[in-house]
């Protein structure tokens, strides 16, 4: 299989960069999972720097706050591409988007996790 033609070198980076700067946007105007998500990571990214005594320590702070954030796009992702096929009830099209949601979650509670051990250890 080809590669579908198109621009090449720095050109494709531009052109990939704004398809994502694209993405973002879509994602903020129409997921509010996603808005609030982004508003609780400017919390915690200053905070997981402040909050970590070390560079590990930052990093297993900041990871699974961008991760939630990466899984919460790529789940909207497959709910843009499900309600695209069409509107009518269909078994496989809520098993896609439970799916999704549940990797969201599965996303927060590793965040939760990590957090909550750091901040026992910072404090106890």
């Amino acid at each position: 299989m080809m590669n579908k033609p198109g621009r090449s070198g720095l050109w494709r980076l531009v052109d990939a960069t704004n398809y994502s700067v694209k993405g973002l946007a879509a994602a903020w105007r129409h997921e509010e999972g996603f808005r609030m998500e982004c508003v609780l990571a400017t919390i915690m990214l200053p905070a997981a720097i402040w909050l970590g005594s070390n560079a590990v320590e930052r990093c297993l702070l900041i990871i699974p706050v961008l991760l939630v954030i990466t899984v919460e796009l790529l789940n909207s992702a497959i709910e843009a591409a499900v309600d695209r096929i069409g509107t009518t009830p269909h078994p496989l099209s809520g098993q896609a988007k439970d799916i999704g949601s549940a990797a969201v979650m599965v996303s927060m509670i590793l965040c939760l996790i990590s957090w909550a051990l750091i901040i026992y250890d910072r404090f106890y």
